[in-house]
């Protein structure tokens, strides 16, 4: 099997749709370690990827009014079980544009592999990112996934973030995102996460609230058992007269596991309003007892619990 059926099928395992990737009409992006396999542009969107000693260098750019009318796929993976992956992403919306970024990162057979992000990313006047994360670790937990990502939301813009980590093990995850929005503009970060065995799990989302009626969401979904731990910071600043922001974690512990939840609000301005809500919490044993007396075992009734917990 070369690289690319190879990562096709690791893509495939986080989620994606390897068809997806076969259609001129649909831009994508595909990176083994730093390794650049193929990439597709479309009309209105430019990708510059390059080659580095330990990864991939990559801008995006969607130009000014242009709407990608497909998603366009990434997809960034290390296939064998020993590997790092630095990749260096700058995105650039520019005014009034739209785009759909489907990313999958996968690391199927990973023992000691570390992959990074350094993110940046610029939404301008009027311009929507909708950007999905989905990861896949394999089985062993033996991986260090550390996001970093520095957003710009112009006036009217607007980001719509999820990242969703519910297959396999976490390993180490250690996500920073800070977000700055200015007048009108709108945040949504979304995350769900579920730690098994040792697992480590660290989230740091930031969001300030700088322009006026500029508006954010951070909820998070983060499910933690065996002898994983989590913990899940929010922070909301509300900067600006009409500004509004909403903290919403939810955490559910069970075996040995260990959880925290620290929401931090902030308002600098009298008419701007931020709130929050966090629980930590252990599955509710009615819905297990309904279960098993359909036939689960205990395992099983836990599984999908937590199943229609993180969808």
């Amino acid at each position: 099997m070369n690289d690319y059926e190879a990562i096709l099928k690791a893509y495939e395992l986080a989620g994606g749709d390897p068809s997806s990737l076969q259609f001129p009409q649909v831009g994508s992006l595909v990176v083994e370690e730093n390794k650049i396999l193929s990439f597709n542009e479309v009309e209105g969107l430019v990708m510059e990827p390059e080659r580095t000693q330990r990864g991939v260098k990559a801008k995006i750019v969607v130009k000014e009014s242009c709407k990608i009318k497909n998603p366009v796929h990434l997809c960034f993976g290390v296939i064998p079980e020993k590997g790092t992956q630095e990749i260096i992403m700058e995105i650039i919306l520019e005014d009034n544009s739209y785009v759909k970024l489907l990313a999958h990162c996968t690391f199927p057979n990973a023992v000691r592999v570390k992959h990074t992000m350094q993110a940046e990313i610029k939404i301008g006047k009027g311009a929507h990112l909708s950007y999905e994360e989905a990861h896949y670790h394999g089985p062993s937990g033996g991986i260090e996934v550390i996001p970093r990502a520095k957003v710009s939301i112009s006036s009217g813009g607007r980001l719509t973030n999820s990242f969703s980590l519910i297959k396999g093990r976490v390993g180490i995850l250690d996500l920073d995102y800070d977000v700055q929005v200015e007048r009108e503009g709108i945040a949504e970060l979304i995350a769900k996460i579920y730690g098994r065995g040792e697992d480590r799990i660290k989230i740091v989302e930031k969001v300030s609230l700088n322009g006026e009626n500029a508006r954010s969401l951070i909820k998070s979904r983060i499910v933690v058992i065996d002898r994983a731990q989590s913990k899940v910071i929010g922070e909301t600043y509300g900067n600006a007269p009409g500004a509004r922001g909403h903290v919403d974690c939810m955490e559910i512990v069970e075996g040995k596991a260990k959880a925290q939840a620290i929401p931090k609000v902030s308002v600098a301005h009298s008419q701007a309003k931020v709130t929050h809500e966090a629980a930590i919490g252990r599955i509710d044993k009615r819905q297990l007892e309904t279960l098993m007396a359909r036939g689960l075992e205990e395992s099983e009734a836990v599984d999908t619990v937590i199943k229609g917990i993180l969808r």
